[in-house]
């Protein structure tokens, strides 16, 4: 049985460009070439590393606490020397006793820096959706995309906001076509992650940094579990997944350690910045032997908490829980559970390999069934009409990003670590829908006035089976070009992937 190319660009891609549907082809085919081979990420060259981005970080930081150490140095006394502690930070330099300041260029500098972090920022997702409008391996995007919500971090936490895009670029779109086991490690020892979660300063309670806190009567941070119990509920076994309390803590101290480098490291490289901005910290690791699952783990220093995510990413839940994410993302809110269990034997018979997963989502007839639907996403929405509309994505992507948030759904800021939900009842309340018919007005009046005619557009990326009746003649008597993409982009063809 042949497959739709508009459904394999539809409800597998991100929406059709103009010419995608044409010529012949079968659309479960054209997904699994698009397997074979990574994309092309011309979009994101250039972009710094987490690395290099942590570094000039710490330097804002030391700019700017510089400038506040010279603005009161009288009223601090010989103390105006101490660096200011704020969350492991040390960076802050010394100033001799009585020297000259000037607060004013202090202060500029560390703006000067802090505007060029956030520009940095700013390219970073301008790439992103400069990439989705554009590429000729929709599939692929739309499964990265997929993983970056499934490990979603929110921007919302201010030490999270400069990596969190950093993270779907270096953590997931390496392996969206490899195994999960390696994503899962990339992504957890990711400053984005153990940043979100608190990770990068839980200590063990017996570690020696610990034991050391404790002689010197300072205070202690302690275990912090938040990412273990994430790792568990949300990103391998699911919440039903099998797994107690014993083991999200076995799990929190079997990951103690992993970090950061902080600024005081940063500082001591100099130019010579490091290539990952990952770092394990023995002195704040739990020694000895650890039970995650009634699985033994030998003290192993990091090697630990790795052999712990390895047999997670193996585990038959799972496979389970990421097998129902997929199906549910791309064929149906309730997905078929003989299309899930067949998903779920694919990936463990593979070891893990997401392509046998993709392969087996796709090669199912329920994923082509006419009873399979979708609801877009405020994002999906919006990247389908980019894609449709050929509207260019520039270097300043600031008016795409106020448009999602307008939507409810603002770049890489979900309300949880569960991510952005994924069904039609969480988009399609009466303000949402209303949003969508303003977002379709304003992307409608970007097209280019030399675009094709509304009906020709919607045909060639909706197909002709998609346009007809009540909503060809509006296409057809549409008053202004304007009028008709108006309507296109909010038309149910086009909100629904079908």
């Amino acid at each position: 049985m042949s497959a739709s190319k508009a459904t394999a660009a539809n409800r597998f891609g991100l929406g059709a460009k103009p010419g995608e549907l044409e010529g012949s082809g079968d659309g479960r085919e054209i997904l699994l070439a698009q397997l074979r081979e990574p994309p092309p990420l011309d979009e994101f060259h250039g972009l710094p590393s987490s690395a290099v981005t942590m570094t000039r970080e710490y330097e804002q930081l030391s700019a700017a606490r510089a400038g506040r150490v010279k603005a009161a140095p009288a009223a601090m006394g010989d103390n105006a020397s101490m660096p200011q502690m704020s969350g492991g930070d040390a960076m802050a330099p010394v100033q001799p006793a009585g020297q000259a300041v000037d607060v004013d260029q202090a202060g500029e500098r560390a703006d000067q820096m802090r505007r060029e972090l956030r520009r940095r920022q700013l390219d970073e997702f301008a790439a992103r959706y400069r990439h989705a409008s554009r590429t000729d391996r929709p599939f692929v995007e739309r499964l990265t995309q997929f993983w970056s919500n499934h490990f979603a971090v929110s921007i919302d936490k201010g030490d999270t906001r400069l990596y969190a895009a950093a993270m779907e670029r270096e953590a997931i779109r390496p392996h969206v076509l490899g195994r999960f086991e390696d994503m899962l490690l990339a992504v957890e020892s990711h400053p984005a992650m153990l940043r979100y979660l608190d990770n990068s300063i839980s200590i063990g309670n017996d570690s020696a940094a610990a034991q050391r806190a404790e002689l010197m009567r300072r205070e202690r941070r302690g275990l912090n579990e938040n990412l273990a119990r994430e790792i568990l509920e949300l990103h391998t076994l699911g919440v039903d997944g099998g797994y107690r309390q014993d083991d999200v803590l076995e799990l929190a101290r079997a990951i103690t350690g992993w970090s950061t480098f902080n600024s005081r490291e940063a500082k001591a490289a100099g130019e010579r910045i490091p290539d990952n901005a990952f770092t394990f910290r023995k002195a704040s690791h739990e020694p000895g032997e650890r039970q995650v699952l009634g699985r033994r783990y030998a003290e192993g220093g990091v090697e630990q908490g790795r052999a712990v995510l390895a047999d997670l990413a193996k585990h038959p839940s799972t496979a389970h829980h990421l097998s129902f994410k997929l199906a549910r993302h791309f064929v149906a809110d309730q997905p078929p559970p003989a299309l899930v269990k067949r998903m779920a034997q694919a990936y463990l018979s593979h070891d893990g390999d997401l392509r046998a997963l993709y392969r087996a989502l796709v090669e199912s007839q329920e994923s082509w069934a006419d009873s399979a639907r979708k609801f877009k996403t405020p994002n999906d929405f919006v990247v389908s009409a980019l894609r449709a509309g050929e509207l260019p994505v520039g270097n300043d992507a600031r008016a795409l990003i106020n448009l999602l948030s307008s939507l409810g759904q603002p770049v890489f800021t979900p309300r949880s670590p569960a991510g952005f939900p994924d069904t039609a009842a969480d988009w399609s309340s009466p303000d949402g829908l209303w949003k969508r018919i303003q977002a379709a007005q304003m992307l409608a009046a970007r097209i280019d006035p030399k675009a094709s005619a509304p009906y020709q557009c919607a045909v060639s990326v909706l197909g002709n089976a998609a346009v007809e009746g009540d909503f060809a003649i509006g296409l057809r008597r549409a008053g202004s070009l304007r009028d008709g993409y108006a309507l296109l982009f909010a038309s149910p063809a086009f909100q629904w992937r079908i």
